[in-house]
């Protein structure tokens, strides 16, 4: 059982890590951004499109995060799941520990939602999270309220560095990893080797896991 926190007491004693304040990594995350946004705006009514017809409700599924030293903020994505995901969420075996819930074959999942979390681009409206400075092109995934809830104060170090579209875990085989706290291991991990060129590093391997469909959701 996680020990319960809450976010204004974890934010007054985290430590500034070094790639919050990088210049080389702001310049990135606005570069990478910007080619994300233009990207978006080129695929957007046909997506928009293929969602609607698959699944009635919205284009995009917005949902509070908790980021840098656990800043609330706001992600939206395109709509994977049916409306009432939530709620069905109950009924649907969770085949992770801890706290990450995953289940290859979740049945909330529409035809077009499947293909845009294995291509990801269920991601791309996050590109405007980045670009307004509330995560970064590579980071750690930021959690929801219902994670927070339960860190303990190992799992606080997690957001001592800002949240990203990608990162270690996306890289390390995101559907093969089912264990909460090897996602732990890998964001530490990620801040105490970080460097800027560890950055490109990253994404360089997560175009690659992409195109590859390397542990696609």
């Amino acid at each position: 059982m996680f020990q319960a926190q809450s976010p204004s007491t974890n934010l007054l004693t985290s430590e500034i890590h070094p790639s919050v304040n990088s210049v080389f990594k702001r310049l990135l995350d606005i570069i990478g951004s910007l080619v994300g946004l233009l990207i978006l705006t080129l695929i957007f009514i046909p997506v928009a499109i293929a969602i609607k017809l698959d699944s009635p409700g919205p284009i995009f599924f917005r949902q509070e995060r908790y980021g840098l030293h656990g800043r609330k903020f706001y992600i939206r994505k395109f709509r994977s799941m049916v409306v009432n995901a939530e709620q069905l969420k109950s009924l649907v075996s969770n085949e992770a520990s801890g706290l990450i819930f995953k289940n290859q074959r979740d049945p909330r999942i529409t035809r077009v939602g499947r293909f845009l979390r294995s291509s990801s681009l269920d991601e791309l409206p996050q590109f405007w999270n980045v670009l307004v400075g509330e995560m970064s092109l590579v980071g750690t995934r930021p959690p929801t309220g219902d994670e927070v809830a339960q860190y303990n104060e190992r799992h606080w170090q997690r957001l001592n560095v800002k949240p990203g579209l990608t990162g270690e875990w996306q890289v390390s085989g995101r559907s093969s990893i089912k264990d909460f706290e090897q996602v732990v291991d890998l964001d530490l991990r990620y801040q105490k080797q970080w460097h800027p060129l560890y950055d490109l590093a990253i994404i360089a391997k997560t175009i690659y896991v992409i195109f590859a469909k390397v542990g696609a959701c």
